[in-house]
């Protein structure tokens, strides 16, 4: 197996625990927005693993998308559009800004409802750009 290929299978891959981290993000933060729970560490861990998943996702992109063009592979080249490549990189790299800032800004607020309005607004807007950058073209599971 070639390293394109292990690159591309590990970021094919991780595309589901970026999904599922970030959905249960999502639910976690709105959940807890009518002031009835502390936001605890425990409460916290979901945004905390949706931004892991979405470095992890944003550098295991960077090293194909590093690689492809050393090698002079052609990227998304089943598209259907040339832009697709930059839109895919430019929403991968700001989820990752958005899930970065879910983190930060549900730590820093003020108040309980404060850290879960934070956590679910940034975390929401990453899913957001998640789904849209997302080539929902390609297999849903690589073929090794």
């Amino acid at each position: 197996m070639s390293f394109y290929a292990i690159l591309l299978a590990l970021h094919n891959l991780n595309r589901w625990l970026v999904l599922l981290t970030g959905v249960w993000a999502v639910i976690q933060s709105i959940s807890g927005l009518n002031g009835k729970r502390p936001f605890t560490p425990a409460e916290r861990r979901p945004v905390s693993m949706f931004m892991g998943t979405l470095h992890l996702q944003v550098v295991l992109g960077l090293l194909l998308f590093a690689y492809m063009g050393m090698q002079k592979i052609p990227v998304f080249a089943g598209a259907g559009r040339s832009s697709f490549q930059w839109e895919h990189l430019g929403l991968g790299v700001l989820a990752a800004v958005f899930g970065t800032l879910a983190s930060t800004q549900s730590r820093k607020a003020g108040s309980e409802v404060g850290k879960y309005r934070a956590a679910a607004l940034w975390s929401g807007l990453a899913l957001l750009m998640i789904l849209g950058a997302m080539p929902w073209f390609r297999p849903l599971l690589p073929h090794f």
